[in-house]
């Protein structure tokens, strides 16, 4: 007898958020930026990692969005720490901006992809296209006020996909909608 796929969205919103937050907080200024080996450690192993494995998994689920979404934003975190640790001093600001911006570009049609699936996955992308936007605005602008900006919004999207993450995890093992996640469409008779 074949079981029923683990849902591994859960775990891939959890090290997308913990790793996000742990950024913003850099970014928002609330610490400095000698905390960025733990953000690495993060970006390695839970941000990076985790969501690559959530990414495989939801293949066999035949879940388009979530493979694209989240094997996508594991490899972010993944070049996101070896541009760090060994590329950073050599870049000039610019081109970081347009690391940014691109990765708001692609932030942006999966926020339009989002609306077919459910309101508070909608809030995510939303806000991380909010997020990387900002960011790339400081970099071509050199302004940290945006930066900050963009760190306060990486700390509302980390915020929400705990609580998806969450969500998902406590209606999954309680058999019901214990927290809300918004409209889904309906499903699709196989």
């Amino acid at each position: 007898m074949q079981g029923k796929l683990a849902n591994p969205a859960p775990l891939g919103l959890a090290g997308f958020a913990f790793t996000t937050w742990m950024l913003s907080m850099i970014n928002a200024g609330w610490y400095s930026g000698k905390g960025m080996g733990i953000v690495l450690a993060l970006a390695l192993a839970y941000g990076g990692t985790a969501q690559l494995v959530a990414g495989v998994w939801e293949f066999p689920r035949g879940n388009t969005f979530g493979a694209v979404a989240f094997f996508s934003y594991g490899a972010f975190w993944w070049s996101f720490a070896l541009f760090i640790i060994f590329f950073a001093k050599d870049v000039p600001g610019a081109f970081v901006a347009w690391y940014l911006l691109v990765w708001g570009v692609f932030t942006f049609y999966m926020w339009i992809a989002s609306m077919k699936i459910g309101t508070a996955l909608q809030l995510i992308f939303l806000a991380l296209w909010l997020t990387f936007l900002a960011l790339a605005i400081g970099e071509f602008a050199g302004s940290p006020g945006w930066k900050m900006l963009g760190g306060y919004l990486g700390l509302i999207t980390a915020i929400l996909a705990f609580y998806l993450s969450a969500a998902e995890v406590i209606n999954d093992a309680s058999g019901r909608e214990v927290l809300p996640v918004g409209a889904r469409p309906p499903k699709a008779e196989a």
